[in-house]
Parts: C-alpha cells; structure tokens; sequence
C-alpha cells in the first residue's frame, strides 16, 4: 500500500506541474498581446523610500544572473503602496524582504540562463518527461512560465513587480509558504495543493495583505506581485491598457524609456538548446 501511494503522489504532482506549467505559457501568450500605454514615469529606489518612512524592509544581498547587482527600483507611482504594504506587515510583526526589483534586459537574458536555475528547471522536465530529453521549445514553454522570455511579459523589467519573502520580526526567520525563494517545482504555482495548511493560511494572508495595497499575484509564483502592468490589469479584466511597460532605465536620474520590439524573445531557441547541452554535461557529472 505505502509504494501505491508513493506512486500515485508522483504522478498526481507530475500532472499537476505540467497542468499548471502549460496555463502559465498561456497565460504569458496572452500577455504579450496585451495593450500597454506607457506613462513615462521614472523609478525611483527602494532602500531610500523604506529608510525616509522609517518602515523595516529587508532588502537581498545576492547577486543575480551571474555577478550582477540585484536592482530595488519601482515605479515613483507605486512608491506608496509599497511602503504602506511594508508598514502593514510590520504592525503583523513581520518585515517585508525584497528578493527583487527591476530587471534590465541582461539581467532578464541571463537569469534565465544561470545555472542553478536553468539546472532545476531543466531536472523538472526530464523528471515531468520520465527522462526523455527535451526540445528547446519545451524548454523555452517552462522558462516562460517561470523566467519572463521576452521584455513584453517581464513585469521586472516594466519596474512594476516585487518578488519578496516575509519574515518574523522577533527573530528573523522566514514565514512558511510552503518553498523557499525560488522555488521551482509543484509547489510553486500559488495555489499548489501540496502545500501544508499553515503554508496555505500564510499564502493567503500574504496575498490579501498585498492585494489592500493594490499589487496582483501572479497565479505560478507564490513571490511575485505587481501593479499597475499587464499582469495586473488582465488578472483584474479590467480591460485598461497597461500603464507600465517594459523600459530601460538611467540609473542616476531614474529617467525610462520604452524597450523597442519587446515581444522579442531575450534568448533563441539555439540559444536555450545549448543551454540544455551544457547543462546535461553538468547533471551527468554530479549523477
């Protein structure tokens, strides 16, 4: 009975990772054709904001996309909500923590293809594939679920989301949301269903806490909200052009301007294939 029921639990998470990594692809097919009317409007940092309003955030100290700062910028917009979101968390006794800001386009490029992350994923689709080796537009399909693959739907990129972890005020310690930042497997979409019951009560409280202060969760990564952007104005059907778009940045003046063709994709298919070429070198070597 016990191996029965082992192997039913990997194949209902086996199904469900699929179900939800397939909606995801749509769902990011159909945010590179929603509408964006870019306002304009400048980024302003984080760390300064959270200091001037006195609120405690927590901002990572990890690089990104190989030895690439991490970037704390949002929208000089959204500024507001995201203190007052950070003081609210604090009146809970929890402290928000930053995971991550705005992208530029090499970061957005090479996330995707660093290689503890690209490694996971990669593990997950020959485990979702029972060892098959995958094409590069399978692979591609998973990385835009999870790692934005054209500027068009990488919200960091339109200085408009946050990934964040919460912690315990007291002590430090991390509220359990069932996976760590980034989590990549089941357990990652939002409403995975392998997630403990405590784990389910903190992802909800969290959302709804985000949610007062006007930022959507994107339903395939329980840390990561926005607003004001595609993902938040479809999640909403509200059906009002986007505000904010992918852009680059001018660091000392916080000054965007609008990415041009940003339905490109930031890496080829040629590309992703001989990702997955080096990366199969280095699973065989650690097997």
């Amino acid at each position: 009975m016990p191996a029965k029921k082992i192997a039913f639990d990997e194949e209902a998470r086996r199904a469900y990772w699929t179900e939800q990594m397939e909606a995801g692809y749509r769902f990011m097919t159909d945010i590179r054709e929603y509408p964006v009317r870019e306002c304009g409007e400048a980024m302003a940092p984080l760390p300064e904001a959270a200091e001037q309003a006195g609120v405690e955030v927590v901002f990572s100290t990890t690089k990104v996309a190989g030895d690439h700062d991490r970037l704390f910028y949002l929208r000089e917009g959204l500024i507001a909500d995201f203190v007052a979101a950070a003081r609210e968390m604090n009146q809970q006794g929890w402290a928000l923590k930053v995971e991550d800001g705005y992208r530029t386009r090499t970061i957005q490029k090479y996330l995707a293809r660093q290689e503890n992350i690209f490694d996971i994923i990669l593990k997950r689709v020959l485990w979702e594939r029972r060892g098959r080796t995958p094409s590069a537009e399978e692979v591609f399909r998973r990385l835009s679920a999870l790692i934005a693959t054209s500027p068009k739907v990488g919200t960091h990129m339109s200085g408009s989301a946050l990934d964040i972890t919460v912690l315990v005020r007291d002590d430090g310690s991390e509220v359990d949301r069932g996976g760590k930042y980034i989590e990549l497997s089941e357990l990652t979409p939002m409403q995975s269903p392998f997630i403990t019951p405590r784990a389910r009560r903190n992802r909800d409280d969290i959302t709804a806490l985000m949610g007062r202060h006007g930022f959507a969760a994107y339903p395939y990564e329980f840390w990561h909200y926005s607003k004001g952007d595609a993902f938040d104005e479809y999640l909403a059907g509200s059906g009002k052009p986007a505000r904010y778009g992918a852009v680059d940045v001018d660091e000392p003046t916080g000054r965007t301007t609008p990415i041009e063709n940003p339905r490109e994709p930031l890496n080829s298919l040629e590309e992703i294939q001989r990702e997955i070429e080096r990366a199969l070198e280095r699973i065989a070597g650690t097997a």
